[in-house]
């Protein structure tokens, strides 16, 4: 698509490159250093530290971490409720994505490996030795499913989904950064390009590399057994390091050839196979008892999840099993929220937030039901079957259990060889996504659709890498699940900042759109019959295509300098204002001119008030079939709120006018904000 030649003497300006943030960057990578130099010079002493303030941790912020992630949860469903229509994104924005590779991003990005490792090994743990109660009983095999459905099911992806809605909304919508700092911008306003904004990043960059280590950690100790039995290479840190390296390197190509290249056609594949071998264990299995088996354990979550998403066990506290288990969980969503959220918004610009919240809580669900009650029903099965061994090594060496489990099917060697396949593309989607997201973490980006640049990407697979054999050389999984709950505490109090934003600012977009509605429909009752132009002209747009040249015109010849005049006017009042012009900002818009008010209170969003050209398909009414190449122009106002509709007709009068009207309401807006934060 060409360029389009500007308006005389304006002020041209092209979209800007991604710039790192040089504080956010360093802080973060100088704390990583030394936590990894710390690691490797004393890991003794840094697992003793580690396993200190995690107790101190789970005494006093235990009941913290289960009622955020229940308070999460119900939240972001009042979310679907209230707010559902309000898209992540413009009114005209739809979805750039198909609903599997949706599906398959998102699951992919925020489960892997981890979950292959703990379907086999959290159902037998728990039927084992149950937090509360006796193990090795009905009532143990029932709950011990419905635990790991529990960690790994509706309340974490909550995390993920206040995350998703959050930046989606502020980027898509707003036009602020992909950055957890933009959802703040309701509580502080312009100051979150300073020092809080910062220290928010840093606080999301720290928590989302350990969290990303975990579960490269813990793919690596798995992957390192697959391996094992197909290959003979020894169980240990050599060869865990030489997978980290493997990994990392196969995850910076990946990450640097963009998401339609790498991630998403990762995340397809690895979903099918799995669910290919999901399948296996069902047909070969005991497939009767499966089936039974599944049901159950639905009706025992449905009944069991209420009681459970609040339960601290105060009375007879199991210290150890809730640093290991739940408290760790919770820590682990919240550390990898900020991630996952930012993939999440990065890949969902025009869902609307009634469909991201359904299908976040649901679809990943429904694939962890069927993968934890096909792995973990068997395991459990297997164990009251008598196979003490087999219960043991699920316990004391969990990554073994998965692969212990698939021997005894037929064609095994296959089903191992595909299951460490399998694990590797999850290890990889969540490496790649990792490094992407870091990156855009520590980076200055001039929209939600441009990415960190490449060497910064490279430059976080690798920091996960050392930080990940770091860890394991600490004292492996445990000492990763420590760190977890650690770095995941200072990100907690950031995501209920996070939910007090996102909900000023929709209640304020909702009051907005409420109060524009009405003065529109009135003005509209109200208008004369040529305001909008001859109602055939209107119609023959409808079945007809408008010309780029048409829609430039009319840009320079009504739009352009009626914003001028405008900002000429507001500027001789003693406005701060100011008239953008961007030549082919994006795919779709040949042209855009949005005339700025900068408000004198932080606590306030500035006023945009932005016309531009954008290229759409013509419309079918049934008439004649559509080309691919008849393509109309549109010239559209996009307004705060994020609604947008045609101006092609309007005068230059009639264009004045319109401003004026959205900033008036504008400053209603933020003299009610301002009031309400006083």
């Amino acid at each position: 698509m060409s360029s389009v030649t500007p308006a005389p003497d304006a002020e041209v300006e092209t979209p800007g490159e991604a710039r790192i943030k040089p504080v956010v960057l360093w802080t973060t990578a100088v704390f990583i250093a030394v936590v990894a130099g710390w690691a490797l010079i004393d890991p003794k002493g840094a697992e003793s530290q580690l396993g200190t303030v995690v107790e101190w941790m789970g005494g006093w912020f235990g009941w913290f971490y289960i009622a955020l992630a229940t308070i999460v949860l119900f939240f972001v469903v009042y979310l679907a409720l209230r707010f559902g229509r309000i898209r992540l994104g413009h009114d005209h924005d739809r979805p750039e994505y198909s609903t599997f590779a949706w599906a398959s991003m998102l699951f992919a990005a925020g489960i892997g490996t981890d979950l292959m490792f703990f379907a086999v090994a959290e159902p037998a743990s728990q039927y084992l030795a149950p937090p509360q109660g006796k193990g090795e009983t009905l009532d143990a095999a029932r709950e011990g499913t419905v635990w790991t459905l529990f960690h790994y099911g509706i309340t974490g992806w909550g995390m993920y989904t206040l995350m998703g809605i959050a930046l989606g909304y502020f980027a898509h919508r707003k036009g602020l950064p992909l950055a957890v700092r933009s959802a703040l911008y309701p509580l502080f306003g312009k100051r979150i390009n300073g020092g809080i904004g910062n220290a928010v990043d840093i606080a999301t960059v720290l928590g989302t590399i350990f969290g990303v280590a975990t579960s490269l950690g813990i793919g690596v100790v798995m992957l390192n057994v697959g391996l094992d039995l197909l290959f003979g290479i020894d169980q240990g840190v050599p060869a865990q390091i030489g997978l980290v390296v493997v990994a990392v390197v196969t995850a910076t190509i990946s990450a640097t050839s963009g998401i339609d290249k790498g991630i998403r056609i990762l995340s397809q594949l690895n979903v099918i196979l799995a669910l290919f071998l999901a399948g296996w264990v069902l047909v070969f299995g005991d497939t009767r008892f499966l089936l039974r088996a599944a049901t159950m354990n639905v009706g025992d979550f449905v009944n069991l999840f209420p009681g459970m998403t609040l339960d601290t066990m105060a009375y007879d506290y199991p210290g150890e099993w809730m640093n290991l288990w739940t408290l760790f969980f919770w820590a682990w969503w919240i550390a990898w929220a900020s991630f996952v959220g930012m993939f999440l918004a990065r890949i969902s610009k025009g869902r609307t937030i009634g469909q991201f919240v359904v299908g976040t809580l649901t679809i990943p669900f429904l694939y962890i039901v069927m993968w934890v009650t096909m792995f973990g029903n068997t395991a459990i099965k297997r164990i009251m079957d008598g196979d003490k061994a087999f219960g043991d090594a699920a316990i004391n060496t969990p990554e073994s259990g998965f692969y212990q489990l698939l021997q005894q099917f037929p064609a095994a060697t296959f089903i191992i060889g595909l299951a460490t396949f399998v694990g590797l593309l999850f290890y990889v989607t969540s490496a790649d996504s990792g490094a992407l997201v870091m990156a855009n973490l520590s980076s200055d980006l001039p929209d939600a659709e441009t990415d960190a640049k490449p060497w910064v990407r490279v430059l976080w697979a690798a920091a996960t890498g050392v930080l990940t054999i770091a860890m394991l050389i600490v004292g492996g999984i445990t000492a990763l699940q420590y760190a977890t709950i650690v770095m995941g505490l200072p990100f907690a109090f950031v995501m209920i900042l996070v939910m007090i934003g996102i909900h000023r600012a929709l209640t304020g977009e909702q009051r907005h759109a409420s109060a524009m509605l009405d003065s529109l429909r009135s003005g509209t009752i109200g208008a004369p019959p040529t305001a909008n132009g001859s109602w055939k002209n209107r119609l023959a747009r409808q079945f007809g295509s408008v010309s780029a040249k048409a829609t430039e015109e009319r840009m320079d010849e009504v739009v352009v300098p009626a914003l001028e005049e405008v900002v000429a006017e507001l500027r001789e009042r003693g406005v701060n204002a100011e008239l953008e012009h961007l030549a082919q900002p994006t795919k779709q818009l040949r042209r855009s001119v949005t005339l700025t008010v900068h408000a004198a209170d932080p606590r306030a969003e500035d006023f945009h008030y932005t016309s531009q050209i954008r290229s759409i398909k013509v419309a079918s009414y049934g008439a004649r079939m559509i080309e691919a190449d008849d393509i109309s122009c549109q010239l559209e106002v996009v307004v705060p709120g994020g609604g947008a509709y045609d101006v092609l007709t309007y005068s230059k009068e009639e264009i004045a006018h319109d401003v004026l009207d959205h900033y008036t309401w504008w400053l209603n807006t933020n003299a009610t904000v301002a009031q309400e934060t006083e």
